[in-house]
């Protein structure tokens, strides 16, 4: 298969904020997803809000537009994060390339790292955390709980830094080594660790005391990095691709 011309990335139609993080020679890609922007559109007339301003095949899971050179184009979603998310996500320029890249994910050999700003501080700077979640999807919604599931779930978690005014926050790293909905939220909360700004997990009242104080009302929950080694057409690569911490969570740290 011949690589996409150059023309295909420069003429994407990012959604507002998104930018192209990195490509390589199949056609792989990650773009880097503002918080409040959608990985794909839900409905008709989300196109202006989702990752490509473009219509979205939800059966395929890809974008389709037309170029400027009157070509049909297309843009494979390999994976997603929740609207509230910001960070790294991937994609990919043709179905072939989708299909290997979705089974890397079900074989967890996807290495995806985040960072969330969370209220309290973890007993411990290292800790493995493992739960069963129950997930409920109702009405295109999405609750998870990890009181009585029976979903495996492990993340694992460390310490970056911690702010020292009130409330207490801290950043840390997580490192999820299972895909489940909401799982890195769920399981903050579940250890009174609650990420800051999270509408559906987290302390209400916190997030508007927090809100006031910082400014920002967003979720602070960050995909910073994806990387992997893949196998496509019988040759063996690596991809790595990383979205720059955004600066207010930075300044919230100070703040606190």
């Amino acid at each position: 298969m011949s690589a996409l011309p150059e023309s295909f990335w420069a003429e994407l139609p990012l959604g507002r904020g998104v930018v192209l993080l990195a490509h390589d020679a199949n056609g792989l890609a990650a773009l880097a997803k503002p918080a409040g922007v959608l990985s794909h559109p839900n409905a008709a007339g989300d196109e202006a809000r989702s990752l490509l301003n473009a219509r979205y095949t939800l059966e395929g899971e890809f974008f389709e537009w037309v170029a400027a050179s009157g070509e049909t184009r297309k843009l494979w979603l390999l994976n997603r994060l929740d609207s509230a998310t910001s960070g790294a996500i991937l994609t990919a320029g043709s179905e072939d390339l989708a299909l290997e890249i979705r089974a890397e994910f079900k074989r967890k050999q996807v290495r995806k790292i985040y960072h969330a700003l969370v209220f309290g501080a973890p007993r411990q700077a290292v800790e493995l955390w493992r739960d069963l979640l129950a997930v409920d999807k109702r009405g295109g919604k999405v609750r998870v709980t990890a009181s009585t599931g029976h979903v495996p779930a492990e993340s694992q978690m460390s310490v970056l830094r911690s702010g020292r005014g009130t409330p207490r926050v801290t950043l840390i790293r997580l490192e999820p080594r299972t895909g489940r909905s909401h799982q890195l939220r769920v399981q903050c909360a579940k250890r009174l660790l609650p990420i800051v700004g999270d509408q559906t997990y987290g302390d209400f009242q916190a997030n508007r005391e927090f809100a006031k104080m910082a400014g920002t009302k967003r979720m602070f929950l960050h995909s910073l990095e994806s990387r992997f080694e893949y196998e496509f057409h019988g040759q063996k690569f690596s991809f790595a691709a990383k979205a720059p911490l955004p600066p207010e969570f930075e300044k919230s740290l100070q703040t606190t």
